[in-house]
């Protein structure tokens, strides 16, 4: 039983202003397996102040004294690295296997990234007389998900330590453990006190009181579209930044030419990792209408070889996050079949042989058009939307046919037709024949998926503002 009772603030752990607990369920058990302390709007004020008492020297570190310290931060990670895996499966049910070789490796990911390019970020530049600068936007406030923990949370902490930021960190209060032993490696890496600061709590609570509070200067959300658009009107009376990775309900293009085989199955199988639980998963597959059937067989078998069971075993995939994200998901499955869609595989209820956890069977529909909910509704859990196409500009007029705008998938093997497919997509990162992987490449959505950029050097401008000091050079000198 994991006791996580302090925050921390100003390079302490301290106890709340109130003391009130929130019980943490293991998603695999439906059972307590841990309570952290609930903050308030009180709790959030000491850590603001502390965040910009710490400003007034941090924004004045030079690049050199902040790529030390992320490489400190890099090798306490690497000490931790098997304690972040083991909390990410016991706090949101990742299978042991995806939390050691993806889950907790994001994180390794993230820091090694941002010392890499903090080497050789441009913060000045000169335009003839014109200088312009980036200089750190302020205090920060840092609100991220449970589906993909220590990925949000170094995603944004890292680039923010990078340009000289400080900042208040709430991490989801249903997967708090891997955020907590990322709080300790700050600790354990020298991290200045009042730069780094953590409060737990709720959305309605902490999340709100950093949202609105008039001492933070941009706040960084990770979440659903709903929350987003809290968060962005709590902010909006202080006219902080908001930059947010919002929902998504992506589009698979699979081309006349594609390999079918490889193409379906793969398509499947990223639609289940993480048992569905991923933003920018590629949830609506489209087929070439005359290929439905073929369509079928390979979804079919690709979905039925993913296994579902406890995250500690062999299980390709194990439990969602809680009982509502579950209840969700069983709504959404019959909707899908009361709306005349083809269940192909999966259903609902819970997977033969597991009648305690919040397991869901792997899902495929067939026959998807995209009036009906499931082509519409975010599910977040591991079920396929099958949807046939006539043509090519049929393809792209059923994927752009969406609220959201986060990720786009296409297979094929004419890289024309592909390059000619991905400009017409309205998303922000569109991947080609399972092509992926890249720590530089920007993510984040077009439409209301959000707004705002992460990873990479795009992640750094973030938490820049820009400066222009006109004249700076005198003009015989710019000539």
């Amino acid at each position: 039983m994991r006791e996580y009772m302090k925050f921390y603030i100003d390079g302490k752990w301290v106890d709340p202003v109130t003391p009130k607990s929130l019980d943490v369920i293991n998603p695999a058990t439906e059972e307590v397996c841990g309570h952290i302390s609930a903050g308030s709007a009180a709790d959030v004020d000491l850590a603001v102040a502390a965040a910009r008492k710490a400003f007034e020297t941090f924004s004045q570190t030079s690049r050199e004294e902040r790529i030390e310290l992320l490489q400190r931060v890099l090798a306490e990670y690497q000490k931790r690295f098997g304690d972040t895996a083991h909390a990410i499966t016991e706090e949101m049910g990742a299978p042991a296997s995806l939390a050691q070789q993806a889950q907790a490796p994001v994180g390794l990911m993230h820091i090694s990234t941002g010392i890499e390019v903090l080497k050789n970020f441009k913060f000045e530049e000169d335009r003839g007389p014109t200088r312009i600068v980036k200089e750190p936007i302020g205090v920060c406030g840092l609100i991220t998900p449970w589906n993909w923990p220590i990925n949000q949370v170094a995603c944004k902490v890292v680039p923010a330590l990078a340009t000289g930021c400080t900042m208040v960190l709430k991490p989801s209060e249903e997967a708090p453990f891997s955020a907590y032993i990322w709080a300790e490696i700050m600790d354990a890496a020298g991290v200045p006190a009042g730069v780094f600061n953590m409060v737990n709590g709720t959305g309605a609570e902490v999340g709100a009181a950093i949202s609105s509070h008039p001492g933070i200067d941009m706040v960084s959300f990770t979440g659903s579209t709903r929350a987003g658009v809290e968060v962005a009107r709590a902010a909006a009376a202080t006219v902080k930044r908001v930059a947010q990775e919002l929902g998504g309900k992506s589009p698979n293009i699979i081309l006349e030419d594609a390999d079918m085989k490889s193409a379906v199955g793969r398509g499947v199988k990223s639609v289940m990792n993480n048992s569905g639980q991923s933003c920018n998963a590629p949830t609506r597959m489209l087929v070439p209408a005359g290929k439905m059937d073929e369509a079928i067989v390979i979804a079919k078998e690709a979905a039925e070889s993913v296994t579902v069971g406890d995250p500690n075993g062999n299980a390709t995939i194990g439990p969602v996050v809680n009982k509502s994200q579950w209840e969700k998901i069983q709504r959404l499955i019959k909707a899908g079949i009361a709306e005349g869609a083809t269940l192909v595989t999966g259903g609902p209820d819970r997977p033969e042989g597991l009648a305690k956890g919040f397991y869901v069977k792997p899902t495929v529909f067939a026959n998807v058009t995209n009036d009906m909910t499931i082509a519409k509704e975010e599910i977040f859990g591991p079920v396929v939307s099958i949807m046939g196409y006539g043509s090519v500009d049929e393809a792209v007029k059923i994927g752009n046919d969406t609220e959201y705008g986060l990720a786009a998938y296409i297979s094929g093997t004419d890289q024309k037709k592909i390059h000619e497919v991905a400009a017409q997509l309205r998303a922000g990162q569109v991947s080609i024949n399972g092509g992926g992987g890249d720590p530089t490449a920007p993510f984040g959505g077009y439409k209301m998926s959000g707004n705002g950029r992460e990873w990479g050097d795009y992640g750094f401008h973030e938490y820049l503002e820009t400066k222009a000091m006109l004249g700076y050079t005198p003009k015989q000198a710019a000539e």
